[in-house]
């Protein structure tokens, strides 16, 4: 949520800022505004509500002059409309000589707008940022030095926030602090940037620094200083960013969400990467936080990740208890600290996201340590919050994910499951608690290595799937089924519809049809059903095509997601989109492509945006 990006150097800063900003479109937002400090130390600001285009046009017909200092922000609207007053950036002080952009909620904003207001300030808006602006300024005309003033109001706020500021009396600097938001510097040459993300300013370097929790920056063009909030200079390490700006454009593709499902068989394989040896051995060097005694220790898993992110945890969970044989149960992040969840340090938490900044997973794993227990997470970004606190960190190499609803993070994310189910095991068996063969485990991790050729087999033949989106544009609903494996995949469906198309979607458990659902089937009632495999000996199969039959029946127009074949099914679904033949437990992989195919053919059919779907963010940074 929110795009922040700040920059001091030699370069065209508007230029910086733009492009930053378009780089950050992906996060979500509904405005977007600059201010740069033009080298006569005259602080200029452009905002307008809706998107980045708007505020191009509007400094298109108001020039901002040549800037060498400058903050950019992309707002998604919490406190007050989204509109040209309640754009970022905010000006503070009565002659508006400081400038701020925030990322986050600041939770005692009322208390400390009602000081304000009882000392005359006015306002101009109805958020929750313009205060800090407000604060920030009033303390600088008191100390008269911007650091100082900077660091005694952001210790008085509370909730979330990144918070950048920069002033027309200190024109050469660029401050910045964070608070659950994320923040991170680039490292230039005479120049340095600030950002939500590495893709604020990826085309200008790739060397990074992540800023830590409750931690501030002055940034200047040959300098970066990180302070804690009381002070302190900290050192905090430097990392390389594993991706260039290329990887963040459509490349010719008509949408980033069709050039990230593209890009599948890539993120799986990288995934894959150096972790899965020839011999189908796994390898997870990562995990040195994780000790074999740890291992042995665990009697519990329990996987916390919200909308996509625990749906692969759901998957995730069928491999480990079959592989490990550990318990696991998954929780969305949202919902688990705040029911007093029983947690020991016997207890692994596996946390997913794919920005490492979704707040509310992040508070999940805070509570989760400080009951003792060990944290691991499943993450996309280098550096990201989430990867920093946790114990040991699987890194799914997907690259960028701009498009706000998730492709190939998710199949990543899956990847990453397997192999930490695969893992467990063989560390179950080192601690002297194997169960299942080493020869077992090879195979299977053998098997999981033709995944990516399979995922390219699968992008080859969605035709069909592309086709029934486009001629299902006006359908009112779609319900999906699956069993086992499959069952995650149908609600993933179900969540993809909803996203990108504002139809009724609702994916369920196929064995719960008669005990309640079955009642939503009608003529003409689109279903889609995840078919397990044929082959499987403890397979559903004959169950799931019992299914069929009975929504059959009652008229409903079914679609059957099913491996290579498998003959039966075409005799009772309308149309089969067939996807290659693999371990059953592996499947959601290759299952879940046709229905992200599906799902971006249906919505561009309406004429809808299918990168950034009204009222979503890319990464929940607020609780």
């Amino acid at each position: 949520m929110c795009g922040i990006v700040g920059y001091v150097g030699p370069k065209s800063t508007l230029e910086v800022l733009l492009g930053g900003l378009r780089r950050l479109e992906y996060r979500g937002y509904d405005s977007a505004g600059v201010s740069v400090i033009a080298p006569g130390g005259h602080l200029e600001t452009r905002k307008k509500a809706g998107k980045l285009d708007n505020l191009i046009a509007e400094i298109q017909a108001n020039p901002l002059e040549q800037a060498h200092i400058g903050i950019g922000h992309t707002r998604w609207a919490t406190h007050g409309a989204p509109t040209d007053g309640n754009a970022h950036p905010h000006l503070g002080g009565p002659e508006s000589k400081l400038s701020l952009i925030h990322n986050g909620i600041i939770e005692n904003f009322a208390e400390l707008k009602a000081e304000l207001l009882a000392e005359g300030t006015r306002f101009a808006s109805q958020t929750d940022s313009e205060v800090a602006a407000h604060l920030i300024a009033r303390e600088f005309a008191k100390v008269g030095d911007l650091p100082t003033a900077f660091a005694k109001v952001v210790n008085r706020l509370h909730g979330a926030f990144t918070i950048l500021v920069i002033h027309e009396e200190q024109p050469d600097v660029v401050l910045a602090a964070r608070r659950n938001a994320p923040l991170v510097i680039g490292l230039g040459d005479g120049e340095n940037f600030l950002g939500s993300d590495v893709a604020a300013f990826v085309e200008h370097t790739k060397r990074a620094i992540s800023v830590g929790q409750d931690e501030i920056v002055i940034l200047r063009a040959d300098s970066v200083e990180v302070r804690t909030f009381n002070g302190e200079v900290v050192h905090p390490d430097e990392f390389t960013v594993d991706w260039d700006a290329s990887a963040a454009s459509k490349g010719g593709w008509s949408s980033f969400m069709a050039k990230e499902i593209a890009d599948q068989p890539q993120a799986v394989a990288d995934t894959l990467m150096g972790r899965l040896e020839s011999d189908g051995s796994v390898k997870l060097d990562e995990m040195d936080g994780l000790s074999i005694a740890d291992i042995g220790a665990i009697d519990r898993i329990v996987m916390v990740a919200c909308g996509t992110a625990s749906y692969a945890c759901d998957v995730a969970k069928y491999a480990i208890e079959k592989f490990a044989r550990i318990p696991v149960q998954v929780e969305l992040s949202h919902e688990f600290r705040y029911r007093d969840p029983i947690v020991t340090p016997n207890t692994l938490i596996v946390a997913v996201s794919q920005s490492g900044e979704t707040m509310d997973t992040l508070m999940a794993t805070r509570f989760a340590k400080e009951q003792g227990a060990k944290v691991l997470s499943i993450c996309n970004t280098q550096g990201a919050t989430l990867a920093r606190e946790s114990d040991a960190v699987i890194y799914t190499h997907a690259g960028p994910e701009v498009a706000v609803a998730s492709t190939k993070a998710l199949t990543a994310q899956i990847t990453a499951g397997m192999l930490l189910a695969l893992w467990l095991a063989n560390g179950r068996a080192a601690a002297g608690r194997a169960t299942i063969p080493a020869a077992e485990l090879q195979r299977l991790g053998l098997e999981l290595l033709k995944v990516p050729a399979k995922v390219s087999e699968v992008l080859d033949g969605l035709d069909l799937a592309r086709k029934l989106g486009k001629d299902m544009a006006n359908a009112k609903s779609v319900l999906f089924l699956g069993r086992n494996v499959g069952f995650p995949i149908a609600m993933e469906g179900a969540l993809k519809l909803k996203e990108l198309a504002y139809i009724h979607a609702e994916g369920f458990a196929a064995g719960e049809l008669k005990h309640g659902p079955i009642a939503l089937i009608e003529e003409g009632q689109p279903v889609i059903v995840i078919v397990p495999s044929l082959r499987d000996e403890e397979s559903l199969h004959p169950k799931v095509i019992s299914n069929i039959q009975e929504i059959k029946a009652r008229g409903a127009r079914v679609i059957a997601v099913a491996e290579e074949g498998d003959h039966q099914v075409a005799d009772y679904a309308e149309h089969v989109i067939f996807v290659p033949q693999t371990e059953n437990i592996f499947s959601p992989i290759l299952t879940v492509i046709p229905l992200q195919a599906f799902a971006l053919e249906l919505s561009t059919a309406k004429g809808l945006d299918v990168d950034q779907p009204r009222n979503l963010a890319k990464s929940v940074t607020v609780e």
